[in-house]
């Protein structure tokens, strides 16, 4: 049915998107997404001013390769600790050592603040708006309701339990205690619950009597925990060695200070740990250099001892060479497997400058191979001396490198510096970093808008209802007038019924674009009437709520007014409304009493106001009127109207909700759906239809009720409405 209604609606472009439609939808809709936007604009605002600010506190700091102030040499600086690495600096920055040596310096661990009321408390606490004195508000934070803390020791049992203090006169206030007990104390005196383990000390207070401020001593891993989250260190640039520390916080002061505790607690621990490294250093030093003092002596006395046997036997001056250059080389292999590990973390072995490494290692040890190889050709006394020597003067070597690290690392370790410094002290923002109510203001606005549109189109395009007079044809049904609304019609039709009286606008606007509608029906209804066996009508609907009595009562009026006799019959005798149209009271006879036998045919018919119209009203509600229908009274009763009146409308209840229009369209001459623009469902249309049907009536046409122009404008390709007014000038 849908997919029927849409092709008969979109009969040329099925695939392309109508922008113009969207746009007359949208437009059509544009007070909803107003509504949306502005709703959307007061929930931004509410959430920008009603939440926390939050200011962050930033510092940088400097990893040092080693303790470059003292000046020492690079041997001192491998001791120390080398080039740390910004990965493993970072992570000790963000470890419990460090950040609860900050928290346990600023008692981060305590937590007072005054009473927050749900869901306004901040707006509350900051806004100095004309808020009730209720008494429910006033135990909650007004602007300048401030407190802090001196001293906070609470009983492991109370760790993380809050604590009621209630504001009094002047400096003095009352602690309400988890086991209900009240503490009385004043400002800055020190209040100690004997046998219970809890000391509190308020340093400041400032709020009215009344106001009521929380206290809570937090568990430190919850404290390091809420620290680290607020804690942000990042490396700027790769490799670069400079740390970026940021901390966010609610109070600019408190993310200043905590930074600069993290700062100092980080350098406290990182010259504690070099420190223990140069301790380390220092006593494996002291350990060797009695070894090595022993080394070189017994190579000496071994070197003294072969002379003597040997008749004070010396090195030649080819072999004095050859320890030379000996020597030269090793110390040069050392430079090259230092210089190899260097270029290993920077380069592959396939790197120009590694192969080039690589090339001269093998050219040293090439040359050292060669000179050992001379030395193995000298006499044996000269190769023993030669042998001697240099182990003399190697045990010589080791023993000064390490009274000479001894001695450094002496001074290394009185210094007691570690390689880190700060660049720039912590230093918090002017303004809060969240919330920005600019932003969120503008997205809430949007968030609005699109919510709107969205609204707007869902609604118009899964609205499944009849639009047009397309729908109404694709159905089977001939669409003989298109009225356009009219506020009398039906958007107070739920006030209309509890009103004693409703207005006809055929009588006191004859010259609207409804009542036009209705001059226009009164000729189509006259041709297509032109075979009916009766000269009468029957209104018909699906549901309540169409229109139906309103253009019946009206339509009546406007044939009247032609010259035509027309008789109105109220056939709803539960909820019928035509005698409210014409001033009858409800306890007029009317057309229950006729078929019931109680009244005749003279007393029910009554001559309205309007020249030509009669009405036949309900009467009194009687408590049969399926079973009084049923009767051949109705029939009759229109064979006998048709010889007085040229037109006769019956103004029928809904066909989906009783039985009574379908044995009343037996007795008519034609059968008009009455139809309302936007709310009548297809489904109900073709019900109506399959429910007459089934007793073989067939419906003549219908009337499309209560179209809106604006609604309706570039979504089809024609629509009968009236759009200006066309009336006779007056002459004087």
């Amino acid at each position: 049915m849908t997919e029927q209604l849409q092709s008969q609606r979109d009969p040329i472009e099925d695939d392309d998107i109508n922008l113009i439609d969207i746009f007359v939808r949208l437009w059509a809709g544009r007070f909803t997404i107003l509504a949306f936007v502005i709703l959307g604009s007061m929930i931004g605002l509410f959430q920008a001013y009603n939440t926390p600010p939050t200011y962050q506190a930033d510092s940088l700091m400097q990893l040092e390769e080693g303790s470059r102030q003292l000046g020492l040499p690079q041997s001192v600086a491998g001791l120390s600790g080398g080039s740390p690495r910004s990965e493993t600096e970072i992570e000790l920055l963000k470890s419990r050592l460090v950040i609860g040596s900050a928290v346990s310096s600023l008692h981060l661990d305590w937590a007072a603040s005054p009473l927050l009321a749900p869901w306004i408390g901040h707006l509350l606490s900051t806004q100095d708006l004309p808020f009730p004195e209720w008494e429910v508000l006033q135990p909650y934070a007004r602007p300048g309701d401030t407190i802090s803390l001196d001293l906070l020791e609470m009983p492991p049992a109370w760790v993380g339990v809050a604590i009621r203090l209630t504001a009094e006169a002047g400096d003095s206030f009352v602690i309400t205690l988890p086991t209900g007990e009240k503490l009385q104390g004043r400002v800055g005196e020190t209040i100690i619950a004997e046998g219970l383990g809890l000391s509190v000390r308020v340093g400041t207070l400032s709020g009215e009597p009344g106001r009521v401020f929380v206290l809570r001593q937090i568990p430190e891993a919850s404290a390091v925990s809420m620290v680290r989250n607020g804690l942000n260190v990042s490396e700027q640039g790769r490799q670069s060695g400079i740390l970026r520390l940021t901390y966010t916080s609610s109070s600019p002061e408190l993310a200043r200070r905590t930074l600069d505790e993290i700062a100092l607690a980080y350098l406290s621990q990182n010259a504690a740990r070099s420190a223990a490294e140069v301790e380390g250093s220092l006593a494996f030093v002291q350990s060797q250099l009695p070894l090595a003092r022993a080394a070189a002596q017994e190579a000496e006395m071994a070197l003294t001892s072969f002379r003597e046997t040997q008749q004070a036997i010396d090195l030649s001056v080819e072999g004095g060479a050859l320890l030379t250059q000996i020597r030269s080389l090793e110390a040069e292999l050392v430079d090259v497997a230092n210089l190899e590990e260097e270029i290993s973390e920077r380069y592959t072995r396939n790197h120009p400058e590694y192969q080039r490494l690589l090339s001269n290692r093998e050219r040293v040890e090439e040359r050292l191979l060669e000179l050992r190889d001379e030395v193995s050709v000298l006499p044996a006394a000269q190769r023993e001396v030669l042998n001697l020597t240099q182990d003399l003067n190697l045990a010589r070597d080791v023993f000064v490198q390490l009274r000479n690290s001894a001695q450094e690392l002496q001074v290394l370790s009185a210094s007691n510096i570690g390689n880190v410094r700060i660049i720039d002290r912590a230093r918090a923002g002017l303004g809060p970093i969240a919330p920005r109510k600019t932003r969120i203001l503008a997205l809430m606005s949007i968030i609005g808008l699109l919510l709107g549109v969205g609204t707007v189109l869902a609604r118009s395009y899964l609205r499944n209802s009849i639009v047009g007079s397309e729908d109404l044809e694709a159905l089977g049904l001939a669409v003989f007038a298109t009225l356009n609304r009219h506020p009398s019609s039906l958007q107070s039709m739920k006030s209309m019924k509890s009103r004693k009286s409703l207005p006809l606008v055929a009588v006191d606007t004859p010259n609207d674009l409804f009542v036009e509608g209705l001059r226009s029906l009164r000729t189509g209804l006259h041709f297509a009437m032109l075979d009916a066996k009766t000269n009468s009508i029957l209104f018909a609907s699906p549901g309540p709520g169409v229109g139906k009595s309103f253009i019946a009562a009206n339509l009546a009026v406007v044939v009247a007014q032609s010259g035509k006799k027309v008789c109105l019959i109220d056939s709803d005798m539960r909820r019928g409304l035509q005698h409210k149209y014409f001033g009858l009271p409800k306890a007029h006879p009317g057309l229950a009493q006729l078929l019931s036998g109680s009244a005749n045919l003279a007393s029910v018919l009554t001559e309205t106001d309007v020249e030509n119209l009669s009405i036949i009203s309900k009467g009194p509600n009687p408590p049969n009127p399926s079973e009084l229908l049923m009767r051949e009274g109705f029939a009759n009763l229109i064979k006998t109207l048709n010889q007085q009146f040229d037109l006769i409308i019956v103004d029928a209840p809904p066909v989906l909700a009783v039985t009574d229009p379908v044995v009343l369209a037996r007795a008519v001459g034609s059968v008009i759906a009455v139809i309302r623009f936007e709310e009548t469902h297809p489904a109900e249309v073709q019900a109506m239809i399959k429910v007459l049907d089934t007793a073989s009536i067939k419906i003549g046409g219908a009337i499309l009720n209560d179209f809106d122009p604006k609604k309706a404008r570039g979504r089809y390709s024609y629509a009968y409405t009236y759009n200006a007014r066309y009336s006779y000038e007056s002459s004087e």
